[in-house]
């Protein structure tokens, strides 16, 4: 779901009930920062409005399970259709599992499946209230920058004090074949090019907890490897110590 997002393609969740769509929605949306959903969203779309899902552009729209009837009626191709409630895709492009960098990908999906394990440790390692929303948010952070972390090497600054970004260069520097054919395709979307106009225009910079990663993450490379690759991710995955308070 989250590569399907990321490349701003169409999705759609059924689910039984309002409370479910709704959460679930919000929740995947917000997995994607430090990037922004550009596109349509809507987390529960009245049955007599179903037909928006034949619109060609990106979105994420949630459904009932009572309108998946009419649902599968439509004209719709091309669209990832997700059961919550059964926890299974009723329909998917066929590509999914081949968006996201391999490696990266596997060591994300391991701590998510591994989250409560993870928690536990850290809980009795820092003797603290270390949440479950906040362990996921790390894992898909940390993911994130060892995609686009290094992009601040590639801000060049021109006499007028303008930021600019140099695309070619910062797709090119990555050493990983996988992630430079990612960033092909997600550089052209609508969320990154919005990531990176902010980026542009905020002259004092930007400040979050993907900022403060990312900061880490080229402290510990050469200015001239961005890509500690897969580093991060697997000392998340081999349970190692991560959350730390800021």
């Amino acid at each position: 779901v989250c590569a399907s997002l990321l490349l701003e393609r169409r999705v759609i969740f059924v689910a039984d009930n309002l409370s479910t769509l709704s959460k679930c929605g919000h929740a995947v949306v917000a997995t994607l920062y430090p990037f922004t959903w550009q596109h349509t969203y809507i987390p529960v779309l009245p049955a007599s409005m179903i037909d928006i899902v034949c619109s060609p552009t990106p979105f994420l729209i949630g459904i009932l399970s009572c309108s998946l009837t009419h649902l599968q009626d439509l004209p719709i191709e091309e669209v990832l259709i997700v059961d919550l409630c059964a926890d299974k895709f009723l329909q998917k492009v066929s590509d999914e599992d081949e968006i996201l960098p391999h490696k990266l990908q596997a060591a994300l999906v391991q701590i998510l499946e591994e989250r409560n394990e993870i928690l536990f440790q850290e809980r009795c390692y820092t003797q603290g209230d270390v949440t479950l929303d906040s362990l996921v948010s790390e894992a898909f952070v940390r993911f994130f920058v060892e995609i686009v972390g290094h992009y601040s090497l590639h801000m060049h600054v021109t006499e007028k004090g303008e930021r600019v970004f140099q695309r070619e260069p910062f797709r090119k520097s990555h050493t990983s074949r996988s992630v430079r054919h990612f960033l092909d395709i997600f550089m052209e979307t609508q969320m990154f090019a919005g990531f990176i106009q902010d980026r542009e225009l905020r002259k004092s910079g930007v400040k979050g907890l993907f900022e403060v990663r990312a900061l880490e993450y080229l402290e510990t490379i050469p200015e001239s490897e961005p890509s500690g690759m897969n580093k991060i991710l697997r000392s998340l995955g081999n349970k190692m110590k991560f959350l730390q308070k800021k």
